[in-house]
């Protein structure tokens, strides 16, 4: 058996630990195992694709990034050409990646990634490579699974921040205001407001009132908390409004959403007199070490696309439903994006604990 293991998309905490962890299951049994790098770029001649061994993989897993380095520019099916204008042109280049593929002799491919690597993967499948996949996205918006790896990592670092900017925020009696990432959804801003005890939390799946938001810091003003803490997804909604973009996205790209936490500053700062200040984490959050539990997390998943590739469950993802790893068909992935519940419990707690969500 030869594998081949691809990480794709926006890179994430926790894809050194995943590869790391696939490569040692794999040569467990015996089997060769290939990396391809930055992404499908390997398989269709634009980069490389290299034997992976147990010296490849040594003491990679408590580190960030991927060592097989990442695109979300990279699709076969949809696959950017420089033109000699300089123009860019989409071609479809599946059949000289499945040709090539073949010709290395690889078996099956590991692919990790979001969304966007889930949909090519699938693609693959329907063309008949034999494909697993690995949930990765610090935004934890893949579905049937109960976290991806990265997610926890992103929380962490956000709360370091929320921690510091507090003891300044009150210092100078301001409102300080953090966008944070997770795109149309507000996992991250979710779980790190409530862990860094925000005083508002704004995300998409709660479309909010500038003029509520502004009633919770001046409400604070009155109990005499003269600072307040407000944590922005990049995907938050004013009600009757839209998302914002951050400028345009590089071809072959998702939009690129941001931007959001400047104007609503300004806005607080005019409407309360408060002193406002506005911060974006950006890519902060998809840097350094991954926590332990992304750690643990990874490795579970690498090797558990090991064992999907010797129980021969191509086209499945492999996913955490606690307390156990499963397999999950990836066209049941696809079928919707997984978003915060408004009436669960953790918005529910978060309410009870004070914490606006400024509808």
């Amino acid at each position: 058996m030869r594998i081949a293991i691809s990480t794709g998309g926006g890179d994430a905490p926790g894809l050194n630990a995943v590869i790391r962890a696939s490569v040692l299951a794999a040569l467990q049994r015996g089997w060769d195992v290939l990396g391809i790098k930055r992404g499908y770029a390997g398989l269709l001649g634009e980069d490389e694709v290299i034997p992976l061994t147990r010296d490849s993989v040594r003491g990679i897993g408590h580190t960030g990034g991927t060592i097989l380095r990442t695109t979300n520019r990279g699709s076969p099916f949809n696959y950017p050409i420089v033109q000699a204008d300089g123009s860019i042109k989409y071609v479809d280049r599946s059949d000289e990646l499945i040709a090539n593929a073949k010709a290395l002799g690889i078996d099956a491919i590991i692919s990790i990634g979001g969304d966007g690597s889930l949909k090519i993967a699938q693609q693959l499948v329907d063309r008949g490579m034999k494909v697993v996949c690995v949930p990765k996205t610090i935004d934890n918006d893949v579905p049937c699974t109960i976290n991806t790896f990265g997610f926890d990592t992103a929380v962490s670092t956000v709360v370091e921040a929320l921690d510091k900017l507090h003891t300044t925020a009150e210092s100078h009696d301001r409102v300080l205001c953090v966008e944070v990432m997770g795109r149309d959804t507000g996992f991250i801003a979710l779980y790190a407001g409530m862990a860094g005890t925000a005083d508002v939390v704004l995300i998409p799946e709660i479309p909010f009132s500038i003029d509520k938001v502004c009633e919770k810091v001046m409400a604070r003003e009155r109990a005499g908390r003269r600072f307040s803490i407000i944590v922005v997804a990049e995907g938050a909604i004013p009600v009757g409004g839209t998302e914002s973009i951050l400028g345009e996205s590089m071809p072959g790209q998702a939009k690129r959403l941001g931007g959001v936490v400047d104007p609503l500053s300004r806005e607080i700062q005019k409407r309360t007199g408060k002193e406002t200040r506005s911060l974006i984490l950006g890519h902060l959050q998809r840097g350094g070490q991954p926590t332990s539990y992304d750690r643990l997390l990874s490795t579970r998943f690498g090797g558990a696309a090991v064992r999907a590739i010797e129980e021969q469950a191509w086209g499945h993802m492999v996913a955490l439903q606690s307390p156990h790893i499963v397999f999950v068909p990836i066209p049941e992935v696809l079928r919707h994006t997984k978003r915060v519940d408004p009436d669960g419990d953790i918005v529910m707690t978060a309410r009870e604990m004070g914490i606006s969500f400024g509808d």
